[in-house]
């Protein structure tokens, strides 16, 4: 018989995952506005159950064991998790992941993972031209076969601080939609920094996890309201997006988005309105 997971599972998980960022007992505790005793009891719970160190202790410093950097990753991904499903803002649909948020300030946001199939029935031709790209160029931003599609992305590099812009096209749906001078602005800037601030980074943090992980694809739709401008009023923006793993010349991970406006709405409970409020100059004018 499995044994049941302990009742204060997510608790114990936030104390590993607040000591690993911080790697300091006292600012982890402050942090978690807890005590001393109830982190260590929390390490010391997930440490037996796991059955290996977490935490090497040395004069008072903190350091990572090999078992608590393989398990930082996911035990973050169930915090992010689980806190979108708790707040409801996390569910599934037919298998397939749909987030929802909505502010009291105007602001919202819904995803939908779509079936790749939906990328070919009535689909944008610049997608279908960014997987095709990504196909033959086996996921390398410097191939050939990537160039005629480059102009029309955004790539992004993991980092300490989260995923960081290091790339926008200038034809790019992003940059038709803010500007190219605020397009460029978002270069260097962390996901956390965009329109929706933390919860949007959460929010996008999964998908970027998976592809990630996986070394593959994946195709979502999206409904928001964003300001078109710093200060303006929230505008609605309904586009589909590619999330393709990539490779920078030095093979390290790039995580690639090609982003193109919605002819159609299919994210269950969202109206059809949002496609004919939408601004009509945000489009992706495709040449390639």
């Amino acid at each position: 018989m499995t044994e049941p997971a302990p009742p204060l599972l997510f608790e114990m998980i936030r104390s590993f995952v607040t000591l690993a960022n911080t790697l300091n007992l006292s600012h982890a505790v402050l942090e978690l506005n807890s005590t001393r005793q109830t982190v260590r009891r929390h390490i010391q719970q997930l440490e037996e159950a796991m059955g290996a160190p977490l935490f090497e202790i040395d004069a008072r410093r903190y350091s990572l064991t090999p078992a608590a950097v393989d398990a930082l990753p996911a035990a973050r991904d169930i915090l992010a998790r689980g806190k979108l499903w708790l707040e409801g803002k996390s569910r599934h649909t037919q298998g397939l992941q749909k987030l929802s948020y909505a502010d009291q300030k105007g602001w919202s946001f819904y995803q939908q993972q779509q079936p790749l199939t939906l990328l070919w029935d009535h689909g944008s031709p610049m997608l279908q031209a960014a997987l095709d790209a990504w196909t033959h160029s086996r996921g390398q931003l410097e191939s050939e076969a990537f160039r005629v599609i480059r102009p029309y992305v955004l790539v992004y590099r993991d980092s300490p601080n989260g995923w960081i812009c290091t790339e926008v096209g200038e034809k790019s749906f992003y940059t038709r939609w803010w500007g190219w001078a605020n397009a460029r602005s978002s270069i260097g800037r962390p996901l956390k920094q965009f329109a929706g601030g933390p919860d949007f980074e959460d929010m996008l943090n999964y998908a970027f996890r998976e592809v990630q992980a996986t070394k593959g694809i994946r195709f979502d739709e999206v409904v928001t309201r964003v300001p078109r401008e710093e200060g303006g009023a929230a505008m609605p923006l309904a586009y589909k997006r590619l999330l393709m793993a990539g490779r920078y010349p030095d093979k390290s991970f790039a995580l690639i988005a090609a982003i193109d406006r919605s002819s159609t709405v299919n994210i269950a409970g969202v109206d059809q309105r949002f496609l004919d409020e939408m601004p009509a100059d945000a489009k992706v004018n495709f040449d390639g």
